[in-house]
C-alpha cells in the first residue's frame, strides 16, 4: 500500500497487522532498520499457525498448524537471528522421515543423500538423480527460491536446472526417476505438501525444496512446540524496541493506529474487509474473485507412549507419512 501521511506525533513508523511468521518477519525487517514498529493480533497468541497449545487432556502440548521447521533452519533470514538467546532450541530426530509400505516394509529419507539411496535399492541411482543436483546447489539456490518468483536470478544456471525438474508435475517427476514402490511412494508422500494435484505443473518444487532441506538441515521441530520458535521470535522483536499486541482484532484500517506504512498478513477476504474501500475497484475485484487452494485437515491425539511402529527402523523418524504412492 502507499505510505499515509500522518502527524509527527505518531508513536510508530509502522503497523503490522497479523502476528503470524511473515507478519513478525516484516516487523523485525522494520525494526532492524530503526522504525518503531506494533504488530497487532486478533488471537490471545502470537503465531498464527506457528502456534503450540493445549487442544486434548491436560499435560499435553500441541502444535496448532505446523509442527517441523526445514525453513525454521533453513531460511538465510531466521538463521542470521540470535533466536537461541531467547530460548529457542531444535531438536532433530535421527530420521526426517520413513513413509510405511505394506509387509512391514519403509522408505526412510536420511538426513545422508547416500544413505537415503542405498535404502531404496534399485531406485537408488533414480534418487540421486533427483535429488542430489538440488542439494549440491542449494546454497545458490536458496535465495533463488525463497523470493518473489518473478525476479532477476544472481544464480541463473542453478535456477535454470532446478526448474526444468520443479515444473513437471510430481506424477511425471517420479515416473522419470523411480520404477519400485518404495521411492515413488517416499517421493509421493515429500510431493503432497505443495497440497495440489500430482497433475499441476510446478508443484515438484515443493518436493525438491524439502528433498534439499532434508539433508542440507533436516526437517527439526522447536523443543517444546512450535509455539517456541513465535516466542524466540516475539522476545527478539521487543528487544529490537517494536510491540507485538494480541488479543486485539482489527476489522478496519481506520481502527489502526497512525503510521507511515501498514503491512497487512492477512488472508484475501480479511484484505477485502479491512482496506476494500482504499484499494481501486481492479484490485477489489480481483481480490473479490480470489479461491482458496486445497485444504487440510488434522487431529490432535493424546499418547500413552510411542507409536507402536512395527516397522523395522522407521520409529526414530520425526516425521511419518502415511499413503501409498501418487499411482
Amino acid at each position: 500500500m502507499r505510505p499515509v501521511p500522518v502527524p509527527t506525533a505518531s508513536p510508530y513508523d509502522a503497523v503490522v497487522v497479523g502476528a503470524g511468521p511473515n507478519g513478525l518477519a516484516a516487523a523485525i525487517r522494520l525494526a532492524e532498520a530503526g522504525q518503531r514498529v506494533a504488530v497487532f493480533e486478533a488471537n490471545e497468541t502470537a503465531g498464527g499457525g506457528v502456534r503450540s497449545m493445549a487442544l486434548t487432556r491436560p499435560g499435553f502440548v500441541h502444535d496448532f498448524g505446523a509442527a517441523v521447521f526445514p525453513l525454521g533452519v533453513g531460511s538465510p533470514f531466521f538463521r542470521r537471528l540470535p533466536l537461541a538467546r531467547y530460548g529457542l532450541e531444535w531438536i532433530h530426530p535421527p530420521l526426517p522421515l520413513a513413509h510405511p509400505l505394506d509387509g512391514g516394509r519403509a522408505a526412510l529419507l536420511s538426513r545422508s543423500l547416500d544413505e537415503t539411496a542405498a535404502g531404496l535399492g534399485r531406485d537408488g541411482g533414480g534418487y540421486r538423480r533427483l535429488a542430489a543436483p538440488v542439494v549440491r546447489a542449494w546454497p545458490a539456490l536458496e535465495r533463488e527460491v525463497l523470493r518473489p518468483m518473478l525476479h532477476v536470478p544472481r544464480h541463473p544456471v542453478a535456477l535454470a536446472r532446478f526448474g526444468l525438474r520443479a515444473l513437471l508435475p510430481p506424477e511425471r517427476l517420479g515416473a522419470w526417476a523411480f520404477r519400485g514402490e518404495a521411492a515413488k511412494a517416499l517421493w509421493a508422500g515429500v510431493a503432497a505438501h505443495a497440497v495440489r494435484p500430482f497433475s499441476a505443473p510446478g508443484a515438484s518444487a515443493i518436493g525438491l525444496t524439502l528433498l534439499a532441506l532434508a539433508h542440507r538441515v533436516g526437517w527439526p521441530a522447536p523443543r517444546g512446540g512450535a509455539g517456541a520458535l513465535t516466542a524466540a521470535l516475539v522476545a527478539h522483536l521487543r528487544a529490537l524496541g517494536g510491540e507485538v499486541v494480541t488479543s486485539r482484532p482489527v476489522t478496519h484500517l481506520d481502527g489502526l493506529p497512525p503510521a507511515r506504512s501498514v503491512l497487512l498478513d492477512v488472508s484475501p477476504r480479511a484484505l477485502l474487509r479491512l482496506a476494500g474501500d482504499r484499494l481501486p475497484g481492479r484490485d477489489r475485484r480481483a481480490i473479490a474473485g480470489f479461491r482458496p487452494g486445497p485444504g487440510t485437515s488434522k487431529l490432535d491425539w493424546a499418547l500413552d507412549g510411542p507409536l507402536p511402529l512395527a516397522i523395522p527402523g522407521a520409529a526414530p523418524a520425526g516425521t511419518v507419512h502415511l499413503r501409498g504412492t501418487s499411482q
